[in-house]
């Protein structure tokens, strides 16, 4: 087992939901053709890295989750500016642009997705900090680095489950990650990701788990009518305690849990002040 890549048991044949209703096949092929063009322009101004607002970055992430034909709901919290990791239990391959939807972030992935047509090239090219999952050695080098990045002023983004869910059921946070906040001095923001049909029930159409292709899952989210992408951005964790402390308080406030989120958050001294301050709570209304 890979200390960054636990398994999990959710697979497609077990988990995916078959009862949502579908949407016509010509319009999910223009689905598709709207992402991959969104993702081409993506590539395109990928060179120009972290000149870009990130106001625009927010609003292309938001775009593309859209365009497959997902509408984007964010409430919550105001991430801080400044140096700060961000947490998100793991779904989908939607994941990643709405965690960028809330702040535009460095994102940890795993070398494996490289070799993914179109979107491996754009996050190859976007600053992604790649991990070997299968070398222990390489675990401390790559906390160090992380803290490195984050002590710099940037936004790291994170799903320490390790590997995506179904969404009915969720993984344990690893604790790694977290040990990068720690040294750097830097707070958690701990965010929630859940997807739902247009009546509320929860969906597990946009899972992207056991032996899927990224291709047959983009499928299924575009041939999906009505998806709803909830995501609640939880309070900032400070950096304080141990990183098992830190990783049990955003994983219960990843699930939601507020009772014992705050039972879990780590006391103490914090490693150094954590650069910005959180924003005033705020809800942003549905992307249509």
């Amino acid at each position: 087992m890979s200390v960054w890549l636990p398994g999990a048991p959710c697979t497609p044949r077990a988990c995916i939901d078959a009862t949502s209703r579908a949407t016509a096949a010509p319009r999910a092929a223009a689905r598709l053709t709207a992402v991959l063009l969104l993702l081409l322009a993506g590539i395109a101004l990928t060179p120009l890295g972290g000149r870009l607002p990130a106001g625009w970055v927010r609003g292309w992430c938001r775009t593309v989750v859209r365009a497959a034909g997902v509408r984007v709901r964010i409430t919550g919290a105001a991430p801080p500016d400044g140096g700060l990791l961000l947490v998100a239990n793991h779904i989908s391959w939607l994941d990643v642009p709405l965690l960028a939807a809330v702040r535009p972030a460095r994102m940890v992935a795993k070398q494996e997705i490289r070799t993914w047509p179109v979107a491996g090239r754009i996050v190859a090219r976007g600053g992604v900090l790649f991990i070997d999952r299968d070398r222990l050695r390489a675990l401390p080098g790559t906390v160090a680095h992380l803290a490195d990045v984050l002590r710099r002023g940037q936004a790291v983004a994170v799903f320490p489950e390790g590997s995506t869910w179904c969404g009915r059921a969720q993984g344990r946070f690893r604790r790694a990650a977290f040990q990068a906040a720690l040294d750097a001095g830097v707070p958690v923001q701990p965010v929630r990701i859940r997807y739902r049909t247009g009546g509320g029930a929860a969906s597990t159409a946009p899972a992207f788990i056991g032996d899927d292709s990224l291709l047959t899952s983009l499928w299924r989210v575009a041939t999906t009518s009505g998806l709803v992408a909830d995501v609640d951005v939880r309070p900032p964790l400070a950096p304080h305690g141990t990183r098992r402390d830190l990783a049990a308080a955003a994983e219960t406030a990843a699930r939601g849990d507020d009772a014992r989120a705050a039972a879990h958050a780590p006391h103490g001294r914090p490693a150094r002040a954590a650069r910005g301050a959180p924003a005033q709570r705020t809800t942003a209304a549905s992307s249509r």
